[in-house]
């Protein structure tokens, strides 16, 4: 027989295991994670800018909760509004959730050229893109166009990543430096507007958000099932149990770029 708290663990990870992916609609983590949340407050300052837009893409829009909630609170939408999602399932996420508001929502994978003409839009937008693609952002921008996005920065919920995979390189922890980023988007011919960044407190309240975080920020530690990292989970379920919430931070910087009208 079972100890009570092996029970409580399995079921735990089997709980965060059987929880849809699909989108970024975080509400399952109600009362088993806490996040905080930039002082700019992404969605609704990018509600300010569709509403004075007139052709707006949405790159890498996940299941297209952020566009959508921007769109809602927009005073006015954009005459044509366009979004761009690489996994299928968040696609066709996306586009139930975006069709009714005139959105049209185009299967791209994110390392593809953007599907779109040379300067087609005057606002190009993103919350948390996988890899921004300087390049692509600049073509597809009209002269004097905007790119508004949050990124996710360097050491975002490193704690927990760290956990299960040991210390990271310094060149791993440089990935995604909003300094780097600034050089990147200059090569590629934009002018930064703004770039601010902050680090925000996360907590992991069980075994289970920890779970489903993993498996629905893939990225984080590419290879993770339960079963390859049972004694990991296992050591973290009994240090929430007898030390209370895990905590990490996440990073994320809020940049604004233009393309010139010269270029």
């Amino acid at each position: 027989m079972p100890r009570r708290e092996n029970r409580r663990f399995e079921d735990l990870v089997a709980e965060g295991a059987a929880v849809p992916t699909e989108g970024w609609d975080f509400s399952w983590f109600e009362g088993r994670a806490t996040e905080e949340r930039p002082s700019w407050g992404y969605a609704l300052s990018l509600a300010d800018r569709l509403a004075g837009a007139t052709a707006a893409l949405d790159i890498q829009t996940g299941g297209g909760e952020a566009l959508d909630f921007a769109l809602g609170r927009a005073e006015k939408a954009p005459v044509l509004t366009a979004a761009t999602e690489g996994w299928p399932p968040n696609a066709a996420k996306a586009t139930a959730l975006l069709r009714p508001r005139g959105t049209v929502v185009v299967a791209a994978p994110e390392d593809a050229p953007l599907p779109f003409t040379d300067g087609a839009f005057d606002l190009v937008s993103s919350r948390h893109p996988v890899s921004p693609r300087w390049a692509e952002i600049q073509r597809v921008l009209e002269p004097g166009g905007t790119y508004f996005a949050q990124h996710v920065g360097p050491r975002s919920v490193f704690e927990l990543v760290e956990h299960f995979l040991g210390p990271l390189g310094p060149e791993v922890s440089a990935d995604r430096h909003p300094d780097r980023e600034r050089v990147a988007a200059e090569a590629a011919g934009l002018e930064i507007v703004d770039l601010r960044a902050e680090r925000l407190r996360i907590e992991f309240h069980d075994i289970a958000a920890v779970v489903h975080f993993l498996r629905k920020v893939i990225w984080m530690v590419p290879d993770f099932t339960v079963e390859a990292y049972e004694d990991r989970l296992r050591a973290l379920h009994e240090q929430i149990e007898a030390e209370g919430p895990f905590v990490a931070h996440n990073t994320r910087h809020l940049v604004e770029a233009r393309k010139p009208h010269h270029r």
